[in-house]
């Protein structure tokens, strides 16, 4: 295993999101290269500061900290039948082996999801589990890592000579179904999986991504890895306090028809607590998935709306079986 499989990119350069200095453009081509030989990298110069992340980890420590009783107050229809949500909210530790807390846009109101009725957009109640300060927090650090998302995403479309300012056509915050996750291993007391590739305990499963990117911050117990696509080993993507990771997905991997393939990852079995808190950089519901966005030419307004390719995406899961 080695460390400098994975590169570290200091994207600082981009935060203001003007693209056409030369430094910026350096850094767009570093990301591009990071995107294509491994489909991971970390980031730093992210402008999300650390206290930020470290009081966001806290809510989620505190919340699975909870009873269970109190922790299934938000959980969908399948694991609390008195509630009607069916994609966001808590999942247990009997379903994978891991518990988890799926957060959609916490400005989404009760009655905006009533009126938009759409399978994904799910008003979630934090308030049944958490304090008005852990909500803030949340919201604050939901706002800085979609801005962040879309600062990554607005460097690939430059990439392909077209203006930044489309993603606007791909994400409308209302109507995304980024995710923001709390991931938490308990102490495991057998492995999800033993890899049928090396034997290797496993606490999650080999899978890839569904979205554009994924956003993560992972404590320093680490455990997470990534296979290279060409000699199929695998390494270990290690903690950075001051980074977060990403990733490609398989929607950024079929806008850009192929050329930034979604990337196998795993988690090691881990006998003791783990805390990572991914965010999935997913588009509109009704974004129409069609490669003519990126490739430089006219957008054409047709194809798949993303919801239906997330839907198909998300079958391979056991957690969103629900």
């Amino acid at each position: 295993m080695t460390k400098t499989y994975i590169p570290t990119i200091d994207i600082s350069s981009l935060i203001k999101n003007n693209f056409e200095t030369q430094r910026a453009f350096k850094t767009i081509k570093e990301i591009e290269k990071a995107c294509i030989k491994v489909g991971f990298f970390q980031i730093t110069g992210h402008g999300i500061n650390l206290k930020v992340i470290k009081k966001t980890c806290g809510v989620g420590n505190k919340f699975f900290n909870l009873p269970d009783s109190k922790k299934r107050k938000l959980s969908p229809n399948k694991w609390n039948k008195k509630n009607k949500n069916l994609y966001r909210g808590y999942f247990p530790n009997d379903v994978n082996g891991k518990e988890g807390l799926d957060i959609g846009d916490l400005k989404v109101t009760k009655k905006y999801s009533s009126n938009l009725n759409n399978q994904y957009i799910e008003h979630l109640n934090l308030g049944k589990c958490l304090n008005k300060s852990s909500i803030s927090i949340l919201n604050k650090y939901f706002d800085n890592i979609y801005r962040l998302s879309e600062t990554l995403f607005k460097s690939v479309i430059k990439l392909n000579k077209r203006n930044p300012d489309i993603s606007g056509k791909a994400f409308s915050r209302l109507k995304t179904l980024s995710t923001l996750r709390f991931n938490y291993y308990p102490n495991q007391t057998k492995p999800v999986e033993i890899s049928k590739q090396d034997g290797v305990a496993l606490g999650c499963e080999t899978h890839v991504d569904s979205g554009i990117f994924t956003l993560l911050y992972q404590d320093r117990k680490g455990g997470l890895q990534v296979q290279n696509r060409k000699n199929k080993k695998w390494y270990d993507v290690p903690f950075n306090k001051n980074a977060l990771v990403v990733n490609t997905g398989r929607a950024l991997e079929f806008l850009s028809k192929g050329k930034f393939k979604a990337t196998n990852h795993r988690v090691l079995w881990n006998k003791s607590k783990r805390l990572s808190v991914p965010f999935f950089f997913e588009p509109s519901y009704d974004f129409k998935m069609n490669q003519s966005f990126l490739n430089g030419s006219k957008f054409k307004n047709n194809g798949q709306i993303y919801e239906k390719f997330l839907n198909k995406s998300l079958k391979k899961f056991i957690e969103y079986q629900r």
